[in-house]
């Protein structure tokens, strides 16, 4: 793929900008940074209203640790494509790390008008309203969750857990059953179970 893409490379600005992306993405999912930031660079200098490109960009500066700058990419390509869902995915986890929540909650719930049975976008909104302390909210959008991957044994362990906090012990066994029914390897299901089983 690699190979295919560079060929590209010398192509009028459209192409080459097209290929830059691609190249930059594969080299971000291997791993290899310098190399990503190169082509998102080179994507941006070809075509500086691709959001691919941007998108691509911000992933580099957020890999790197600036979530700040990485935003400011994303932001700038929803800017030039308002219905790119991965710039505004990224945007939303830009501000959960910079501890921004109510912009990150917003990022998530325009994400959901968009993709609504996107599990991972259903996820984010259950952990932010955990990290909100509102605990009801975050089953509400687990139960959504489970309704779309109904055997993932870290949701369903979550879900024990907060009926547990919650002092719901019924509910919070049911889930945890359902939890080591799936992966009957997590230490911290089968310890919650045996001291439930003691009490």
């Amino acid at each position: 793929a690699l190979e295919t893409l560079k060929m590209f490379e010398k192509k009028d600005s459209r192409v080459k900008s097209a290929a830059a992306t691609n190249l930059s993405f594969l080299y971000y999912l291997g791993n290899e940074l310098e190399q990503a930031t190169n082509y998102a660079d080179l994507a941006i200098n070809s075509d500086r209203y691709n959001p691919a490109a941007l998108t691509n960009k911000g992933n580099t500066v957020f890999a790197n640790g600036d979530c700040e700058k990485a935003a400011e990419f994303y932001k700038e390509a929803l800017r030039n494509d308002s219905l790119c869902t991965e710039a505004l995915y990224n945007l939303g986890l830009a501000y959960k790390r910079l501890n921004r929540i109510d912009e990150a909650l917003d990022c998530f719930l325009k994400l959901h008008a968009i993709l609504p049975n996107s599990a991972q976008v259903l996820y984010q909104l259950a952990s932010i309203y955990q990290i909100m302390e509102d605990p009801n909210q975050a089953i509400e959008w687990l139960l959504q969750l489970i309704s779309v991957v109904p055997t993932d044994p870290h949701v369903l362990s979550k879900l024990g857990n907060l009926y547990d906090t919650e002092g719901d012990k019924s509910q919070a066994f049911h889930y945890y059953c359902e939890s080591y029914r799936y992966f009957p390897s997590n230490i911290e299901v089968i310890e919650w179970l045996g001291a439930y089983y003691i009490d």
